[in-house]
This record gives structure tokens, sequence and C-alpha cells, in this order.
């Protein structure tokens, strides 16, 4: 029941933007990346077609940012199918009550990430020790009690297929959190991320505000299981992707892309897995 729907009670607005934060960007003609302060939003669908689903549902308190962005797409009143999610954490489910409320739709997640998403369960607090910038010492400010989305959440398909999303597959992709998923179009190797791998060093503040472009694996406070986020990566750069719209940093594409995915394959230990930090084994 709707009635039932809530955030953790540690959930509140974060103050952290960056230069991105309301830019959109058309990556391919039915996907589109939007940044809500550090984080990305992901819209599939064609708007000459106006069915589409939203990835990823933003910061604490952006859903009314979301929904404007969403009918400047595809029209006034415009609602997606689902809301897929790539995991639960804060930054990914920051306005998801906001918007099951307003748009009355069903939610798909990872079988594993469930017990997030329907208040059974709390993300490990993130780990300000860990070896990284002033975002990571920020890190334990961030929500980590789960979301209870009750009903309105439900399992994806065990064969793969995406909800509303055709021509995708969901590949599990852990490590970052227990169900993490990332969604990939064999037609047009197109690969939404999550937080698998990033594009931008999210644990240093500067280059969050900046969003300079560089890959790396997922965030450092929050990822506790680095075999399996190394595991991962490297079952991400065997697709050998054209396009990927990551969670946080501008989408990368063609030869950079290609290059620096399998950099981060080859390299993970030394690119992504901290020196120091509470989640290292």
């Amino acid at each position: 029941m709707e009635k039932n729907l809530s955030y953790g009670s540690d959930y509140k607005y974060i103050p952290a933007t960056s230069i991105s934060s309301g830019m959109g960007i058309e990556v391919l003609p039915d996907i589109y990346s939007h940044t809500i302060q550090i984080v990305n939003i992901c819209l599939v669908g064609n708007p000459e077609s106006g069915e589409f689903v939203l990835v990823d549902a933003g910061m604490p308190e952006s859903a009314d940012e979301i929904i404007a962005v969403t009918e400047e797409r595809f029209g006034k009143d415009a609602k997606p199918k689902a809301i897929l999610l790539t995991h639960g954490h804060f930054d990914h489910v920051g306005a998801i009550v906001e918007l099951i409320k307003y748009w009355n739709i069903p939610v798909y997640a990872h079988q594993l990430e469930l017990p997030y998403l329907t208040g059974q369960k709390s993300y490990p607090t993130p780990d300000s020790t860990v070896e990284g910038g002033m975002i990571a010492k920020m890190s334990p400010m961030f929500p980590n009690e789960p979301v209870q989305l009750g009903d309105r959440v439900e399992a994806l398909p065990s064969d793969g297929t995406v909800p509303y999303m055709e021509g995708f597959r969901w590949i599990h992709t852990p490590g970052h959190s227990e169900g993490h998923v990332s969604f990939f179009r064999e037609a047009d190797k197109c690969l939404i991320v999550g937080d698998a791998f990033v594009t931008v060093k999210q644990e240093y503040l500067y280059k969050v505000i900046t969003q300079e472009q560089e890959i790396s694996g997922p965030p450092r406070y929050l990822t506790p299981d680095w075999k399996a986020a190394k595991a991962s990566v490297q079952k991400l750069a065997e697709l050998n992707p054209l396009v990927a719209v990551t969670g946080h940093g501008f989408p990368m594409t063609g030869e950079t892309l290609a290059s620096s995915l399998q950099k981060l394959a080859n390299e993970f230990d030394q690119i992504a897995v901290p020196d120091y930090g509470k989640f290292l084994n």
C-alpha cells in the first residue's frame, strides 16, 4: 500500500553538486542521461514513441527535477512504464517514493537488492577512512538505511530480460552492492553501468565538482566486496561496449571507452582498489 512507502530515518538532502548538475546528454536517440547534483539518471526510450523507462531515481529531494526533465523530453504528463534500479544506494533511490506515488508505476531490481528496498536490511556505513579525498571523508553523512517500497518493487525476471527495455538484458555486477546490475544492449553495444565502474574519481571533491573524466572502479567509500567488483568490471569489459552511461561522470564512448575499460579490467587492483580502508579483505 502507498501509505507504507517510506525512506530510512537518516534520509536527507545532501549538499553536494558538480558543474554538470542539471545538464542532460542525448547519448543515443533513445538514451538520455541527466545529472542530478552528482549522480546520473537515465531515460530509455525514443521520444517519438512516448514509451520509456527511468533507470535509477536520483538524489534525495530531486523528484520535481526528475519529473520536469521527463516531461521536457517526452511531453506534459508523460510517465515511464517503470523504474529500473541498478542498485538501492541513497543517490540512486533518492526520489523514488515521491515518483512512485506521482506516477503509480512499478519498480524492478535484482532479487538480492530487495532487502535494501523493503526496509529489511541497511547498507554498510560508508567508510570515511578509505583512501581518497574529501567526498570519502564526508561519506558517513550519506544515508545508508533502507527504503521501504513494499510490494511496489519486484525482482527482475530470472531469464535476464528487462521489463519495458526491449533488446536489453540485465547483468549481475555485484561488488558495490550485493544485487547491483548493469543493462546491456547487444545490437549497438550500449551499456548502462550503474556504479560497477564510473567515469569520475568519486572520492575526490575537486574531481566530483569539475567532473574530470577518468575511468575508475566503483566509489570506494561504499564498496564492500572488491573481489566481486573486479570480476564485475572484467565481465563488462568482455562485452566490448561502444557506449557506457555510468552512475557518476559523463558518458564514455568509442576508443576512449574501449581502451580505458580494458585498462581498468587489466589493472583493477592498482587503479580501483584502495590501499587502505575497512572494506579490504
